[in-house]
């Protein structure tokens, strides 16, 4: 695709791709937009974004394989000229919280006017921090993510009811020490039990 000098170039990643077409579409409507590319998961933006080196890379956060975070870390470090600003469905202050320290420079809801993506995507080109100030004041006061790395892994595979055996045969841990590290983040976040606190963890966002 050929673009003007003057353009922001734009790379899309998201798991929908009739989302995908429409947030492109509508930037395009923008005569200072340009989308360069796009890409169905984090993997996949990763090779997207080496090949277009683009401006801005809008990114999803909820995705099959190679989330959002994780490719936040891998776009920045395939293409550092890259900024990423995660366009999400899910307003969760630990989503925000990871995603700046994964090196997003901004953090917007899908659900914000056409024209206020836009202006983001100028913002974060011209080396702004955009963040939906609504979600801001939220992660001000939730605080930090007070679960370990250990703890975020099994409360993730505790959240479709598998037992504490079937998650230590997962990660290589004893059974004794999957329950200590359940217990541990049960009470680190206020719940009585291990589905409350798996459903607390992800309204969260911190898994």
């Amino acid at each position: 695709m050929v673009t003007d000098a003057a353009q922001i170039r734009i790379v899309i990643v998201d798991d929908q791709a009739m989302l995908r077409g429409a947030i492109a579409a509508l930037l395009e409507l923008e005569d200072d937009l340009a989308v360069v590319g796009v890409a169905g998961d984090g993997e996949e933006a990763v090779r997207v974004v080496a090949e277009s080196t683009p401006d801005v890379c809008l990114m999803d956060i909820q995705m099959p394989g190679m989330d959002g975070i994780a490719a936040t870390q891998a776009v920045r470090a395939a293409s550092p000229g890259t900024r990423v600003l995660i366009v999400t469905t899910f307003a969760r202050p630990g989503y925000l919280r990871a995603a700046l320290d994964a090196g997003a420079s901004g953090f917007v809801v899908k659900d914000a006017p056409a024209e206020q993506l836009a202006e983001a995507v100028r913002r974060v080109h011209a080396g702004l921090r955009v963040v939906d100030p609504a979600l801001a004041e939220a992660s001000l006061f939730e605080g930090a993510n007070p679960l370990s790395e250990r703890e975020q892994q099994v409360l993730r595979l505790a959240a479709d009811g598998r037992s504490a055996a079937a998650i230590a045969a997962e990660v290589f841990l004893s059974a004794g020490t999957v329950r200590n590290n359940l217990s541990a983040a049960i009470g680190k976040v206020g719940a009585s039990n291990r589905a409350q606190a798996v459903r607390i963890a992800q309204d969260k966002g911190w898994i």
